[in-house]
């Protein structure tokens, strides 16, 4: 089963994907936030060559394990995304997801400035191999 990540921000939004599997998650691209919640064009092709049977987001956490100040809105705006792909929607934890992908960027020779449209789709990466590790292990 394919699976499609979104780690949703204000200004872009990351994109991962599963293999056909579900056991490989890798980063695909970032797309600006205001073209995935429109579900424009270039949304649509990521659909389209993946193929996903169900949408995992993000879901903002506090280190204590609340749901952050960010949580309502992405929840919102995951929601709307699932019913306009016809897409099942799944919420995986995404705490500290953003500073990994940072640390496995700067490893990989990426400076601050490089690396800022790369961090969404690592973090995106990150958060869906664990929920696909977390379903196996169910």
């Amino acid at each position: 089963m394919r699976a499609l990540a979104l780690d949703i921000g204000e200004v872009r939004i990351g994109i991962a994907a599963s293999d056909l599997s579900g056991t490989v998650a890798s980063p695909v691209k970032v797309l600006p936030a205001q073209e995935v919640l429109s579900h424009a064009r270039s949304f649509r092709l990521v659909l389209e060559d993946y193929e996903p049977e169900v949408l995992v987001c993000g879901r903002p956490m506090t280190l204590s394990g609340e749901e952050g100040p960010q949580a309502k809105r992405i929840e919102v705006q995951a929601k709307s995304i699932a019913a306009a792909c016809g897409l099942p929607l799944e919420f995986a934890d995404e705490r500290l997801s953003s500073q990994e992908a940072k640390r496995i960027l700067r490893e990989q020779g990426y400076n601050e400035r490089s690396m800022r449209g790369r961090v969404d789709m690592v973090a995106a990466s990150l958060f869906l191999q664990a929920w696909l590790d977390s379903r196996r292990n169910d």
